[in-house]
């Protein structure tokens, strides 16, 4: 399977004319083959069109091209259609158009009122628009929005930027269709666009440089690997360091989530109560007790370089001692390291020398990368955590809706899975816990973050299917991921020509 690229207006433009220009497949081609897919996710998402209808709201430009030609493919298929359209202005939406009209589709005038039908389609704007709808396809969006159907965007609802997310309304859809990859927009406004399919409409490969979105079947090829012979070194060793005292609970979830991940053995580096917090609740993880600074002891020293890969941050505090504790800690042996929340406000150039990958949510990114890179992040995540990876020289995992992963080699990694259930305490431990588990059985850093962040979206989802996202907790995320890992392993396709679908987010 092709990676799935993540894009914003600009790529798809270009990805577009590639296809005209460079690879010679004709605008018509794609136009038939867009409309066509939107009518076979309608049938296959909504069953009672069959019996009931479509009505497909089409815009002047390509948008509408591809709702008139939806409108035609279910009309031949003997499924009841109406359209309600502006006039056309791009010859490819003329022409089909035309086409619709000579095979029969029925259309209803300006002033006439809509028949009822089991779902409308939002075909009036697509990738390319931007700001607020105007004139007359802010009155046709207002009207389809008041028409109580379902509604399915074509490429995105009217109103969204899919560049930038932002929303000017006024259509939120219950699904959104949109061609060979999802835009930023629909990432960056989940509540707008509904469930999201992505179809496959034969575009060229997309370009290896833009951005790719993690899924089930990117992770079920990645996720390392268990053999019969294995045993408990063979599947990596993870030192946790943290765990101050009053912090115990954020050490002892990285360290369970690392278990829980795969790893071999883990290795708990923190105070003395966090220690015996650890004893008594989690005794499979081995333990170091450590004043956590200024000085690294002996046994702490022997526990960093018995490890595979080093996490390092959860409940490690931010008293005077810690700073050079951290400093001390990356300066052993260079095995990968996860650097997270107290570590990512302490640590200070000069960087180490060691794999690295940092898990910032916003607040900590301007705390490590400063207010320049922070701003620019919160308009464009993409560009600002390439350029703190640039700045690093490691991988940076930007948290947020969506995670954006960085690196100073190949493409961007994107994780759009979750649910406001992981706003809550823990949730980035686990985090922090899954990429070391990963980084220790040797995935790269990229590879690693991505595998540990897109774990924690997709038992997030589970589990909140379970428990509801208001009452969802670290321990019931655990309790989702071994279904995740089957899940993982045995990923069928969806089938032409869907290539892949976002759930909405659970929010109750």
């Amino acid at each position: 399977m092709n990676p799935i690229p993540v894009l914003s207006a600009t790529d798809a433009a270009a990805w577009d004319s590639a296809a005209r220009t460079q690879y010679r497949i004709p605008s018509r081609v794609l136009m038939e083959a867009a409309g066509r897919a939107v009518a076979d996710v309608l049938v296959r998402e909504y069953p009672a069109v069959l019996a009931r209808g479509a009505l497909v709201v089409a815009g002047a430009g390509n948008n509408g091209g591809d709702g008139w030609v939806a409108a035609r493919a279910l009309h031949a298929g003997g499924i009841p259609v109406w359209v309600a359209a502006l006039d056309p202005k791009t010859d490819d939406a003329i022409d089909n158009r035309a086409l619709a009209r000579m095979d029969g589709v029925r259309e209803t005038g300006r002033e006439e009122p809509w028949p009822a039908a089991a779902v409308v389609v939002d075909a009036l704007l697509g990738t390319g628009a931007a700001g607020p709808a105007r004139g007359d396809v802010l009155a046709l969006a207002q009207r389809l929005v008041t028409y109580g159907a379902p509604i399915v965007a074509v490429d995105g609802p009217t109103g969204l930027d899919l560049s930038n997310g932002e929303a000017h309304g006024p259509v939120r859809a219950e699904l959104t269709i949109t061609f060979g990859g999802p835009r930023r927009g629909h990432l960056l406004a989940r509540e707008w666009c509904g469930k999201i399919a992505v179809v496959d409409i034969g575009l060229p490969p997309a370009d290896p440089a833009w951005p790719i979105l993690v899924t089930d079947a990117w992770a079920g090829a990645r996720l390392p690997k268990l053999a019969p012979t294995m045993h408990k070194g063979d599947r990596g060793r993870v030192t946790v360091v943290g765990g101050a005292p009053s912090m115990t609970g954020a050490a002892l979830h990285a360290a369970r989530a690392a278990l829980a991940a795969g790893a071999g053995l883990v290795k708990l580096v923190a105070a003395k109560e966090t220690i015996e917090a650890a004893r008594a609740s989690l005794p499979d993880v081995l333990t170091v007790e450590s004043a956590l600074g200024p000085e690294l002891e002996v046994p702490v020293a022997e526990a960093l370089d018995w490890a595979d890969a080093v996490v390092v941050g959860p409940g490690l505090g931010r008293d005077a001692p810690r700073a050079s504790f951290l400093k001390a800690v990356l300066a052993c042996r260079p095995v990968p390291a996860v650097v997270d929340a107290d570590a990512l406000i302490l640590l200070e150039p000069p960087l180490p020398e060691r794999p690295i990958v940092f898990t910032p949510h916003l607040g900590e990114f301007r705390a490590q990368f400063g207010d320049q890179l922070a701003d620019q992040a919160a308009n464009d995540r993409w560009a600002a955590a390439v350029k703190a990876a640039q700045k690093a020289k490691a991988t940076v995992l930007l948290k947020g809706v969506p995670t954006v992963i960085a690196d100073l080699r190949g493409p961007v990694h994107v994780v759009a899975s979750g649910n406001p259930g992981l706003a809550t305490g823990g949730s980035g431990d686990l985090l922090a816990g899954f990429i070391g588990a990963f980084l220790a059985r040797g995935s790269a850093g990229p590879e690693a973050a991505a595998l540990g962040a897109h774990a924690l979206g997709r038992a997030a989802e589970l589990g909140a299917r379970q428990w509801t996202a208001r009452s969802l907790r670290p321990a019931d995320v655990l309790a989702a991921l071994p279904d995740i890992w089957r899940g993982w392993t045995n990923a069928h396709p969806l089938g032409p020509p869907t290539v892949t679908v976002l759930e909405p987010p659970e929010t109750a």
